[in-house]
């Protein structure tokens, strides 16, 4: 009799976990959905980061839950084992990871045959064998870089080649740097030139790519052949009128170091933390008086910040790394202290700037956020109420879109055989050999 309600026990375990798996299946579909229209594009950095703030996901789990709503989009007889209960979500999750469109349904057999530790080991193996793929792809183009210099009858050289992915990124990079050095030098050449001594005609850009290259060699033989420390990055120079700075409402100029405009609340979020030279004008706009350069947040500020907030203060976000905000601006009488800051990643920071989210500060030191339209943001929204018996509600949507689910609907075929990994593979991946 014992054994008997034991086994009623486990069969109601099974259905309601086969309820619970077409159930998370309706809920990758919506998130997907939400995802694809950028309904969390209200704040929030990326869909993830929303469910994290929103149903209280663990950031990690919720990435893993976007992944696997995305996956299931190109693969429908996996979304469709899942949404009738035939599979886990945990089997799904895993094989998601390596099924493609070609090798779905070759898959959706092994989730359907395997227990839950039989498909992880399977996917495991079946993801050497991609990266072994891999590796011997990225070999292969290694193998294949060559450089080919050779002199042409007319004395000119010829360069013919093929680089690997990532060097040839940076010889593009260093190409379009050397080029903007070139072309600088030109202007200021011609800046001092009559328009007579200026050339009407800018040379093509397989020219300028030339002239660029022979800038790379000259400079590399003059320093030295060493990659050196990276670079310090290219300074914006931005020059913004005081009044338009305190109100972006007032007129006055807010424009880039070559003249392209900016709006005067995107030169208040870039001043939050920069440095600032003040400069005096006469009535003929020249400048009269220059005041030395100052950081606008004092390193051991910036250090105590870092410290007292560790990471983005925007509800649900909490990215480590971020940037000074005056929540007061120091260009309307705003003081550049502790309690007038605070650390905004560079993605809400510029919310708060130029998308119209609010941040203050209140009485009590909290942080408080609203949306454009006047909207709190809270920092962890509240839970909604579930109006009636939760497994029942299950029930009734699953029975009303007749879906029947049972104790036996995610049992796996196994027998209880060893499985052999290696075999499986073999068989399985379209690679094997």
């Amino acid at each position: 009799m014992e054994m008997r309600a034991l086994d009623r026990l486990g069969d109601e375990i099974a259905e309601l976990s086969a309820h619970l798996d077409a159930a998370t299946a309706r809920l990758l579909d919506l998130i997907r959905e939400f995802d694809t229209r950028e309904g969390w594009n209200t704040g929030f950095r990326s869909c993830a980061a929303w469910l994290s703030w929103r149903v209280g996901l663990d950031p990690g789990a919720a990435r893993e839950r976007v992944r696997v709503a995305r996956a299931l989009g190109t693969l429908p007889r996996l979304a469709q084992a899942l949404a009738h209960g035939e599979l886990s979500y945990a089997k799904v999750r895993a094989l998601s990871r390596v099924a493609t469109p070609e090798t779905e349904e070759r898959l959706l057999a092994v989730g359907r045959a395997g227990t839950a530790d039989h498909v992880e080991r399977i996917v495991r193996g079946w993801r050497r064998v991609d990266r072994i793929a891999e590796a011997r792809e990225a070999a292969r183009r290694h193998g294949s870089r060559a450089l080919h210099v050779y002199q042409d009858e007319d004395g000119m050289v010829i360069l013919r080649g093929r680089l690997a992915p990532e060097v040839g990124a940076v010889l593009v990079q260093a190409l379009a740097a050397a080029r903007e050095s070139l072309y600088q030098q030109a202007r200021a050449k011609d800046a001092g030139a009559s328009p007579a001594d200026v050339s009407a005609e800018t040379p093509p850009v397989a020219q300028q790519q030339a002239d660029a290259l022979a800038l790379l060699a000259e400079t590399a033989l003059h320093h030295g052949i060493d990659p050196g420390a990276p670079a310090e990055r290219y300074q914006v120079v931005i020059h913004v009128d005081a009044p338009a700075l305190a109100d972006p409402d007032q007129p006055g100029q807010s424009i880039l170091e070559d003249g392209t405009h900016v709006s005067a609340e995107t030169s208040r979020r870039l001043a939050c933390e920069a440095s600032r030279v003040v400069m005096q004008h006469g009535l003929d706009g020249r400048v009269v008086e220059v005041a030395a350069r100052t950081r606008t947040i004092p390193p051991a500020l910036r250090r105590a910040l870092h410290h007292r907030d560790r990471g983005c203060r925007f509800p649900g976000c909490g990215l480590r790394f971020g940037q000074g905000h005056h929540i007061r601006h120091w260009a309307q009488g705003g003081p550049t202290t502790l309690s007038n800051l605070a650390l905004l990643c560079r993605r809400h920071h510029r919310a708060v700037h130029e998308e119209g989210y609010q941040v203050d500060r209140q009485p009590d030191g909290e942080l408080r956020f609203r949306r454009p339209d006047g909207r709190l943001l809270p920092e962890v929204p509240p839970p909604l109420a579930v109006l009636g018996d939760p497994v029942e509600i299950l029930r009734v949507q699953h029975d009303a879109e007749g879906l029947v689910l049972h104790a036996r609907t995610a049992t796996p075929g196994w027998l209880g055989e060893r499985l052999d990994v290696g075999w499986a593979i073999d068989v399985l991946h379209p690679l094997a050999r």
